[in-house]
């Protein structure tokens, strides 16, 4: 670990406790103030009753079994992702897997650890799911559990025809993970209703036509909207040639990102 790092945790550590110290503070605002003292762009907190069988179904009991999520957002820099179009450029798919993958998922699993430290040292159950995991799971491309569907319940945007989350500040341009709980924190907000209108832009630049063009609809199966198989290969083919397997053209083309 080096000096940095060392640094970012014994920081975190003092915001903490400070903030754990404050007891005219409620719980929503303490929690809400160390995730974004500790970088967190977006904050949000998730009802998780309306996608309980759609959660068991895709991470099982365990993960079923928490009744809210914490759900935080970082921000991408427009300067790496302005760069996707010379993916093929192996400096420029460097950058982005540096910067948009590598430091965002370690900035993030970290608040993550951090809130679950501060949310159990109040008596709570707290679990931090990693910011970004995708495995096959009985031939399913997915994680255990969806990021975007938390952020989607806690009001911070909506999914749009690319499966993204699509934020109003940031569009899709933005790292997500998740805090599951049974703390007693309020919902920030609601499912937002779609917004893309007629917009297409990211069906039409997918390289492997990968999306649908359906909107996002709760009863229909993601494969309705988005076949991950096809992204998969087609990653595994760039990373073969030019060491780092990143498209993002999808994200990259959105115009509420581009803003």
């Amino acid at each position: 670990m080096d000096f940095g790092t060392k640094n970012h945790f014994f920081t975190a550590a003092i915001i903490i406790e400070q903030l754990i110290k404050r007891p005219s503070m409620q719980l929503d605002a303490r929690i809400r103030e160390v995730a974004k003292d500790l970088g967190a762009d977006f904050y949000g907190v998730a009802d998780l009753a309306p996608a309980r069988d759609f959660i068991l179904w895709q991470g099982g009991e365990r993960l079923a079994g928490y009744p809210r999520a914490i759900s935080i957002g970082v921000a991408l820099l427009s300067t790496i992702v302005d760069g996707l179009p010379e993916r093929g450029d192996r400096v420029v798919a460097m950058e982005y897997r540096h910067h948009a993958y590598d430091v965002v998922n370690d900035l993030l699993d970290s608040i993550a650890l951090r809130l679950s430290n501060c949310l159990q040292s109040q008596g709570y159950r707290a679990l931090p799911v990693p910011a970004s995991k995708r495995a096959v799971v009985d031939d399913r491309i997915a994680a255990a559990f969806s990021h975007k569907l938390a952020a989607h319940l806690a009001g911070l945007g909506w999914i749009g025809k690319s499966c993204l989350l699509i934020t109003q500040q940031a569009g899709p341009r933005v790292r997500w993970t998740t805090v599951l709980t049974d703390a007693p924190l309020e919902a920030t907000g609601q499912a937002m209703a779609e917004r893309c209108g007629e917009c297409s832009k990211c069906v039409e630049i997918c390289p492997q036509a990968a999306f649908t063009g359906r909107p996002f609809r709760y009863d229909e199966s993601r494969e309705a909207r988005y076949d991950a198989a096809k992204c998969e290969r087609y990653l595994k083919e760039l990373e073969q040639k030019t060491g780092y397997g990143v498209c993002g053209l999808c994200l990259y083309v959105c115009p509420h990102g581009g803003k």
